[in-house]
């Protein structure tokens, strides 16, 4: 089968023909009908050797929908030709946060060696991937896998991030979105569907901040150096009581404190190396700053529920198999507006 392999450190991913899985005792496989790219995968591909925590080659995609080819023995709730999408921070499922569906916060799972798929485990940007446990395996319920593979993270992650933020965002409050482009323009439609704040989003050009318009925003700021100052002025000197920044890099973070209003949260949910400063005087009083990961097995059930009611509607360009090179290369040049999805049989 053909599959998109990371397979030397500082190289591109390559197109490759590797052999097809089999299911072993309790593991599912399935034919893959669509698989996301995200800037994880960049960041794992951009990583010296030594901070590599799996060998490679690895095939890439942690985002992943299909239906199911063959079961392993054992394997039960599931059947030949179900359609699913793939819940991919996968734990021990038995320590505390396991038993509560929280398998993002594993507490055991490097000590196992267990990885997410396409972070380490096989992942989706093949013709067939394997699955390790049934558990992780979500019904697609008659949604378009094209358009709900995306929410596997995409979704999950600002939704696992805003719904800690729900209680502050009351009427008259004010969220605001950093980075509009697979994560932020979901979490953008989020606010929107949970929320009654206005919704304020920042991004480096009038290109990205036309879908966060699209899609929901109230207001649109140039995120730079004066973009702080312009939440603040939106906001009658109050600032934001909820920021969600989905780029994480330095000068994001920086600004996502300085939006931050008295007993806001400042979510840094992007992984481009950044921290926020907190220390009085720096943050407004009270000031709360996450870390948040992914999100547990049952908020992947509630965002594909979302989904079906029509509250969040993925854009994403698609791309074949054969041109996943180049969708890394789009990603990575800021060419992607929204999420980029793999057709295995595109």
């Amino acid at each position: 089968m053909k599959a998109v392999q990371y397979r030397s450190v500082g190289a591109a991913p390559e197109v490759v023909t590797v052999p097809r899985p089999e299911p072993g005792p309790g593991q599912v496989l399935l034919k893959v009908t669509a698989a996301g790219v995200c800037h994880s995968d960049i960041a794992v591909m951009s990583m010296p050797a030594e901070a590599l925590a799996f060998p490679l080659p690895l095939t890439l995609g942690h985002e992943g929908a299909g239906t199911v080819a063959a079961l392993g023995e054992g394997v039960t709730g599931f059947e030949v030709g179900d359609s699913v999408a793939v819940y991919g921070p996968w734990g021990c499922g038995s320590c505390l946060l396991c038993a509560q569906g929280k398998e993002n916060y594993c507490t055991r799972a490097a000590e196992l060696g267990i990885r997410p798929p396409g972070l380490g485990a096989p992942g989706a940007i093949a013709e067939y991937m394997i699955v390790d446990d049934p558990r992780h395996l979500v019904p697609l319920g008659g949604l378009d896998p094209v358009a709900a593979v995306p929410l596997t993270d995409a979704g999950l992650t600002p939704y696992h991030a805003i719904k800690t933020s729900l209680p502050k965002l009351t009427p008259g409050s004010t969220a605001v979105v950093i980075g509009t482009g697979g994560l932020g323009h979901v979490a953008i439609q989020l606010l929107r569907a949970l929320t009654p704040a206005r919704v304020i989003a920042l991004d480096v050009t009038e290109e990205k901040l036309r879908l966060a318009r699209a899609v929901g925003a109230h207001e649109t700021v140039l995120s730079d150096e004066h973009a702080a100052g312009r939440v603040r002025e939106l906001t009658g000197g109050l600032g934001a009581r909820a920021v969600f920044d989905f780029v994480g890099a330095p000068p994001t973070a920086a600004t996502a404190a300085a939006c931050a209003g008295v007993e806001a949260d400042v979510s840094i949910v992007g992984i481009g190396g950044g921290a926020a400063s907190v220390g009085f005087g720096t943050t407004a009083y009270d000031v709360a700053v996450r870390s948040p990961y992914w999100g547990s097995r049952a908020e992947l059930a509630e965002v594909l529920d979302l989904a079906r009611a029509g509250a969040i509607d993925v854009h994403v360009e698609t791309y074949t198999l054969d041109d996943a090179p180049k969708a890394y290369e789009d990603l990575h040049a800021g060419r992607v507006n929204g999420r980029a999805v793999i057709l295995p049989d595109g």
